[in-house]
């Protein structure tokens, strides 16, 4: 690859790309300034989708708020409402059943599951490989119905409620069943795709060194969850959840920080997701679901991370008479958006989409908040 050209050189030539572009699965804006079909620098800018709903959130009854955050991405909205729930009772000491745990966790590696498998499947589009697209929406429509057989929804479940999950959500031997037997259905075909895939000659030399993020960029430039992992960074923050105390799972990691790599973790990763799941369904204990057995009352800011399919998610609020104060959520495609802006550099103009949604980013995630800079 050739040097990285220093941000004061003067590029003549500018590439835009969006807000819509077929490579994209949501509006967002690229400039790319090229010489000799090179990228030399790239400027992406998100905000098309923007909402406010942080803004919304003050003032809301926290279940209600909670409610809301499912509403920020239709991809993650299970991993938004859960961490959103942890906050509050993170701060109102709220103790959470055994077995609503382990629900939060099938339906967090379900929700895992099927990112990483849209995440591949829209890969294979962007690569031109419609063969391979169409196999991997095959096993996501699995595990879509999957979610909703459990949440009652394909896209937003309102599994998680202050003090577990809500009742209709729980689990018994029929739902279990179908679990194990639709993870070995899942697992034979994602073997199946990661063979043909891996052993395609043609697919490898396409993705293979491109979109080079070295690691030390990475770690510079707050890199989280896989697109970390894909520079060899072994650092997944469900290491440290107390929720996974009781799992047995791989942290992956890739070596060389370019396309190929983060579509190889992906799948690497839903591997460890269905290992995971499987034992969940072995050792989920007896006993209640929610627990309603709490008192509100008001709290300082409470703040809980958790990692997604993504990387690491932030939510933090207080609590104030049972109403929302200053929410702030910080999702991981902030940071990893950014730094594509510096992986992109390099390439042939026609690499540069692909190794900017290496990232897998989500930019209706990304897009709540506007930075006022006072002069």
């Amino acid at each position: 690859m050739d040097e990285k050209v220093p941000r004061s050189k003067i590029i003549e030539t500018e590439i835009p790309m969006g807000t819509v572009h077929p490579a994209a699965l949501e509006p967002y804006r690229v400039r790319l300034f090229v010489e000799d079909e090179i990228v030399q620098e790239a400027e992406i800018t998100i905000g098309v989708n923007h909402r406010g709903i942080e803004r919304i959130m003050e003032g809301l009854p926290v279940e209600k708020a909670n409610s809301l955050t499912e509403k920020i991405c239709g991809i993650c909205s299970n991993a938004h409402i859960w961490n959103s729930c942890r906050t509050a009772e993170m701060g109102l000491g709220i103790e959470i059943p055994e077995r609503a745990l382990y629900i939060r966790i099938i339906m967090g590696e379900l929700e895992r599951l099927h990112s990483h498998f849209l995440y591949l499947a829209h890969g294979c589009e962007v690569l031109a490989h419609e063969t391979f697209s169409m196999r991997v929406f095959y096993l996501r429509e699995i595990v879509m119905e999957l979610l909703a057989m459990i949440g009652g929804n394909r896209v937003q479940y309102g599994c998680s409620v202050l003090g577990g999950v809500r009742p209709r959500c729980d689990l018994d031997e029929s739902k279990l069943l179908r679990l194990k037997e639709d993870m070995d259905k899942v697992e034979e075909g994602l073997t199946d795709f990661a063979n043909r895939f891996t052993s395609d000659s043609i697919v490898m030399s396409r993705i293979s060194g491109i979109g080079v993020l070295p690691q030390k960029q990475a770690l510079k430039l707050a890199v989280t969850g896989p697109t970390l992992r894909a520079t060899g960074v072994a650092r997944d923050l469900r290491t440290t959840m107390f929720e996974y105390d009781n799992f047995d799972f791989n942290v992956v990691t890739q070596p060389d920080g370019d396309v190929k790599s983060n579509l190889l973790i992906r799948a690497l990763e839903s591997f460890e997701s269905i290992k995971i799941i499987r034992q969940a369904i072995v050792n989920i204990p007896e006993g209640k679901v929610v627990n309603r057995d709490w008192e509100m009352f008001d709290t300082g800011i409470n703040e809980s991370y958790i990692e997604v399919p993504r990387g690491t998610l932030y939510h933090s609020y207080a609590l104030e008479s049972g109403r929302v104060r200053h929410s702030i959520i910080r999702t991981p495609s902030m940071s990893n958006i950014g730094a594509m802006q510096y992986a992109c550099i390099g390439d042939q103009i026609t690499d540069a989409q692909l190794s900017i949604v290496q990232c897998d980013p989500c930019f209706t995630c990304s897009d709540r908040t506007i930075e006022i800079i006072r002069r």
